[in-house]
């Protein structure tokens, strides 16, 4: 059954990039297709995104990063960096992805909806508290789990990403955070640079880095112990992913050698142990992930995995 709710907007295909950026609105246009081809898209409950407010912004964002964001708009659009690209449209679609997460675990906890994917863009997860970088403005996992602590009470919030790159952004807001568990599974040495297994910060940071080359089997098999070892003695009350999909094995940016089944091996695991822990409660993010062809089908076994829950 089609159980898993969807949070989708056309307005996130208005963040515009340029030529050949890999972060693109096709990324978007290829997921829906794909999910609309295999009956996934219909007959399933929708969370209406809306833009996050400044109030909400602040409690992981520094109001520097705000200004600084605002101005570059003021001014039309510009660079941030090399690969972040504001553009007229981006300031406003941003707020929407980071309100978007908020309406989800909103949605999820007052369960309108057991589990919900995130299907936004700009993406978040390199987004730090002072700095928008790496296609991200603000971090829009970041947000929500702020959401769910202070604004809905829960005591406890655990944070699973699996994106190729490291979650740096997400790692520097909670760094010193024992209310909030980031799980990081990225490959290392890579972009951007953090993410060694010697960052823990307040004992709630968990780093697996992974070499080039690592094996699927070891990387399930990691990822499986990691679950039971770090993630489950520490009881969340909710569980969030952040799902990116360049740890595909042919991902033309990032790739760790997973196939299109592992994404739903991960997910399963995921929703096995949030059954157990966390009140069932799961609201996935879509992060990174830029081979157009075979997107549409990752995203579609985390979909039917999350449908599955923890059966």
């Amino acid at each position: 059954m089609n159980t898993t709710a969807i949070l989708y907007d056309d307005r996130f295909l208005e963040h515009e990039t340029g030529d050949d950026h890999p972060e693109c609105p096709d990324r978007l246009r290829a997921i829906v297709g794909r999910l609309q081809e295999a009956g996934l898209w219909e007959g399933r409950p929708r969370i209406e995104a809306r833009p996050a407010t400044d109030e909400e912004l602040l409690r992981v964002h520094d109001v520097s990063l705000l200004d600084t964001l605002r101005r570059i708009d003021y001014a039309g659009g510009g660079m941030i960096d090399s690969d972040t690209i504001l553009s007229p449209r981006t300031l406003e679609v941003a707020r929407l992805a980071a309100g978007g997460g908020i309406a989800a675990v909103d949605a999820v906890l007052d369960r309108q909806a057991p589990r919900a994917l995130c299907l936004v863009r700009p993406p978040g997860h390199h987004a730090t508290r002072r700095q928008a970088m790496g296609f991200c403005y603000f971090d829009n996992v970041a947000v929500a789990a702020a959401h769910l602590r202070q604004a809905r009470g829960l005591g406890k919030v655990a944070i699973i990403d699996w994106d190729v790159h490291h979650g740096n952004g997400t790692q520097d807001i909670f760094y010193d955070d024992p209310t909030v568990l980031f799980v990081s599974f990225h490959r290392f040495p890579f972009y951007p640079g953090t993410g060694a297994a010697h960052e823990t910060g307040a004992g709630t940071t968990v780093n697996v880095p992974l070499p080039a080359g690592t094996s699927r089997s070891r990387y399930i098999d990691v990822f499986q112990r990691t679950l039971e070892e770090k993630v489950a003695p520490f009881e969340p009350e909710f569980i969030l992913i952040s799902a990116g999909f360049d740890a595909y094995a042919r991902d033309p940016i990032g790739g760790l050698g997973l196939e299109v089944m592992d994404f739903a091996t991960l997910t399963h695991g995921v929703a096995e142990l949030a059954r157990r822990v966390a009140g069932d409660r799961i609201v996935s993010f879509l992060e990174g992930g830029y081979h157009l062809g075979e997107l549409g089908r990752l995203v579609e076994a985390h979909l039917v995995a999350l449908d599955q829950g923890g059966d």
